[in-house]
């Protein structure tokens, strides 16, 4: 077994149970954002969290140990995503990326917005010409340091 299995029986029991992320956050105390992540592999549990994981998912112990490894992060498997989803926001980093250094450079100076230190808000927002997918994200600023 490995990081990618869990993430394929994690999957797999969440469709077979018909449960939402949300749902299962909830039961975590975490963020929906933060806990899918996990779930997807991207984030390491603690010994508590991924047994909340395992119950919910009815993972075995075997499964449970790994979600409490650090994992390889990154889970596209090319650099230019095929995914329509993913694909947009690769397009929107492809269409604003410079837009966004130039504003973060000039507001905050020669740095990063950490992807550690950070925190994301997925929500659906009401419009009458079709709802739209309202992204908060908050990280870090990380100076670039002078030696």
């Amino acid at each position: 077994m490995n990081r990618e299995d869990v993430t394929d029986l994690v999957i797999q029991a969440k469709v077979k149970k018909g449960l939402k992320w949300a749902d299962v956050a909830a039961k975590v105390g975490l963020s929906k954002e933060w806990v899918t992540a996990a779930c997807l592999g991207q984030m390491t549990l603690t010994a508590e969290q991924a047994a909340v994981i395992g119950d919910v998912f009815d993972l075995p112990d075997e499964a449970r140990l790994w979600l409490q490894e650090v994992p390889y992060k990154g889970s596209l498997p090319t650099s230019v995503p095929t995914d329509p989803l993913i694909y947009r926001f690769y397009e929107l980093i492809s269409v604003y990326g410079t837009t966004f250094k130039a504003l973060i450079h000039e507001e905050f100076g020669d740095g990063i917005m950490s992807a550690i230190d950070f925190r994301m808000d997925l929500q659906r927002e009401a419009h009458p010409a079709g709802d739209r997918v309202q992204i908060v994200m908050s990280g870090k600023f990380l100076p670039y340091k002078t030696y």
